[in-house]
């Protein structure tokens, strides 16, 4: 198996989730008069920071050097905070939808690369991807709350 692709891919993984917990951090300013958004969406945020660091365990497993960074993926961050200024707190929530979306898709193409490591796919399964199907659901749940 190819290790160094292995790095790369959890290593692209885990710049989204660093963005996502950037994200979050940044989300929870706009809903600091609604307890029970913001309880939700610390939930969700606590939630990638234990992904950041089962991917960077991971990373350092198999010999590589985590990232540090969100790199590019950290303008979403930005994105979101700008969209809720501009169209109200309801549309931050649609955007962190769309980048639990996106975390998705990432990690399902993981899972149908033949290159990434079956150490790696368990952990996607296992760990990774399931909370990201539940953040889905919690915040559509929260938009038709607010």
């Amino acid at each position: 198996m190819n290790h160094e692709h292995c790095i790369e891919i959890c290593n692209g993984l885990l710049r989204g989730e660093r963005s996502a917990v950037e994200t979050y951090s940044q989300a929870l300013e706009q809903y600091r008069d609604k307890p029970n958004v913001v309880a939700e969406l610390t939930r969700i945020r606590s939630g990638h920071v234990e992904a950041v660091s089962a991917l960077e365990a991971n990373v350092r497993s198999m010999g590589g050097t985590p990232e540090t960074t969100s790199g590019l993926w950290g303008s979403v961050a930005g994105a979101v905070e700008a969209t809720a200024n501009l169209f109200g707190a309801g549309s931050a929530i649609e955007s962190l939808q769309q980048g639990e979306k996106a975390g998705q898709r990432d990690y399902e193409s993981a899972l149908a690369d033949d290159e990434v490591m079956t150490e790696c796919k368990g952990l996607i399964r296992s760990k990774l991807l399931p909370p990201l199907l539940a953040n889905v659901a919690a915040l559509e749940k929260l938009q038709k709350a607010t």
